[in-house]
């Protein structure tokens, strides 16, 4: 019988090749410090944007992969980057001028423009750290301000001292030579200011592990390079950080790849062990710009969870970490919808199929069974057609759908019930454009509607028998009449287009999405009706070919 380690072993979901690749590190040797050490950055500039979930996320689920092939235990610390100066005022924030006032000095000496928390880098901290307990992650949480102040960062800053000029060859050879001239790896803290100074230095002491400078009006300074006096760029703050705390894991996105060989060089310089690495690609706006915490474009985690559960976006995540992905409105319904594919599939799957399946990485080898006896695009399209408000409105055709199910029963039907009436909202029913069908789509829409209307099924059976001939079919059987099957009333729907010449027949679905439901697309229509109910779609066909949903005409667009 097939373990899961031993699946585990042969899979090729990412999560457990970059899990196998990181076992490979201690196939001889455990670590000295007694567990694999996962790291995720964090820079703290701006409010935390969906980039910064998908890197947890992401590292979670090679933590987990990791822990089914090794016995070595783990830990994952999310390192916030909270000493840094502040170089930019964000776009997206309140009070921007107080803000303004404290330009470059570190974002937990930067008063919080919200007035929530002690300062702008706690009040970031903060919502980050809401953001991951809102998904379960298990994490430790370090702050740069407190790591570099509490003398954790000494050993690793005194030993920079001494290693100066290896780090700053590695460092001078990436930079243009204008920037050389002035460039230390060093940034000091101004005394009286507290601003973070980029100046060169003129001396680095490393016996007495001090560095001197000369502020911006030329007073001279000496300073200790430990105890939170003194940062590291970013660069070299990132090898740096490895070394310090002897990092084995930490991912980061296809910007930062080609730094590679310098965070790797500085870690090795300070006597550390380069970690392994894994390059994602970059998530994009509507437009395909590169989502940023200042600018605020894109979707932000809070705006996903508006409108969808915590585990589509984990979907989303999982899904092809090395291709850029498009972060839009658009793409929430489908991510739901195939996380519940794949969460419906997983119980008749075998071992294998399992350890590739994404909800195994998702929920850790324990995911739950998917209540959605409807999918997230069909709760759309019926609030759409009956212009719900609530999801109690949805829930009366769902009882009527399903027998049986109710918000107790299936919970996470009645949330996806409320998300969509909530997507539908605000992000559906502004952007609804009903028009009038053309001849042949109302004679087509006549012929379904008469369909629908005899009861008896003889004029459905009729189309049915009409479009197996024309397809040289004759002798094929009819279906059985039956008003709540999905698959009758589909090949209902199927016919009519198909005797009306529609080809391809993508474009009498069209029709009836745009005549009925206002949008260019929409559900395989047969499910639709059942779903909606009889009675319901005779009056909405009825009132499509009468003009009825269209808007007055003083408000359709010249």
């Amino acid at each position: 019988m097939t373990t899961l380690r031993d699946a585990a072993l042969k899979s090729k979901a990412w999560p457990f090749e970059e899990a196998r690749a990181l076992a490979k590190r201690y196939d001889k040797k455990a670590p000295e410090k007694g567990y694999v050490l996962f790291e995720t950055g964090y820079g703290p500039s701006g409010l935390p944007h969906i980039g910064t979930f998908g890197e947890v996320a992401r590292t979670t689920m090679i933590r987990r992969a990791f822990e089914v092939i090794s016995d070595i235990p783990t830990r994952l610390i999310c390192f916030s980057d909270d000493l840094d100066g502040m170089r930019k005022v964000p776009d997206n924030v309140p009070n921007t001028d107080m803000l303004r006032e404290h330009m470059q000095k570190p974002l937990t000496s930067v008063p919080d423009p919200y007035g929530q928390f002690d300062s702008f880098g706690g009040h970031n901290n903060a919502m980050l750290r809401r953001f991951l307990d809102t998904f379960g992650f298990q994490y430790e949480f370090i702050s740069a301000t407190e790591f570099y102040r509490s003398g954790q960062f000494d050993a690793t800053l005194r030993r920079a001292a001494e290693r100066y000029d290896a780090i700053m060859k590695i460092m001078l050879a990436s930079l243009r030579e204008e920037r050389q001239q002035t460039y230390s790896c060093f940034l000091p803290i101004h005394p009286e200011t507290g601003r973070v100074l980029y100046v060169p230095m003129k001396e680095v002491n490393a016996a007495d592990g001090t560095i001197t400078f000369d502020d911006e009006t030329g007073r001279e300074w000496t300073l200790p390079v430990t105890g939170g006096n003194v940062k590291l760029q970013w660069k070299p703050d990132f090898g740096a950080r490895w070394a310090a705390l002897d990092v084995d894991f930490e991912m980061y996105g296809k910007d930062h790849s080609t730094n590679t060989p310098i965070y790797d060089g500085i870690c090795e310089v300070l006597g550390g062990r380069k970690p392994n690495h894994f390059s994602y690609e970059l998530f994009l706006d509507a437009e395909g710009q590169k989502i940023s915490k200042t600018k605020g474009n894109g979707l932000s985690i809070d705006e996903w969870l508006t409108y969808a559960a915590t585990e589509s976006l984990s979907y989303f995540m999982y899904l092809k970490p090395k291709t850029a992905k498009r972060m839009s409105w658009d793409v929430i319904p489908r991510a739901v919808d195939d996380y519940h594919q794949q969460l419906r599939a997983y119980p008749d799957q075998t071992v294998e199929q399992q350890a590739d399946n994404p909800v195994w990485h998702i929920h850790g080898g324990q995911p739950p069974q998917s209540g959605m006896v409807v999918s997230f695009g069909m709760l759309l399209n019926l609030a759409s057609a009956s212009g719900a408000a609530d999801k109690d409105k949805l829930w009366s055709f769902l009882r009527r759908y399903a027998p049986g199910t109710s918000p107790e029963t299936h919970p996470d039907l009645d949330a996806a019930a409320g998300f969509a009436v909530r997507y539908y909202q605000d992000k559906v029913k502004p952007l609804k454009q009903f028009r009038a069908a053309d001849a042949r789509e109302a004679a087509a829409m006549a012929d379904l509607l008469a369909a629908l209307q005899d009861r008896t099924g003889a004029y459905a059976l009729d189309l049915i028998a009409r479009k197996n001939a024309q397809e040289g079919k004759a002798d094929a059987a009819l279906p059985v009449v039956n008003w709540s099957d999905e698959e009758f009333l589909q090949s209902i729907v199927f016919a009519t287009g198909k005797l009306h010449g529609f080809d391809p027949l993508r474009d009498w679905f069209k029709a009836l999405y745009e005549v009925l439901l206002g949008s260019s697309d929409g559900p395989r229509f047969g499910g639709f009706i059942a779903l909606y109910g009889l009675d319901e779609s005779i009056a909405l066909i009825t009132a499509g070919l009468a003009g009825g949903l269209l808007p007055p005409p003083d408000e359709i667009p010249a």
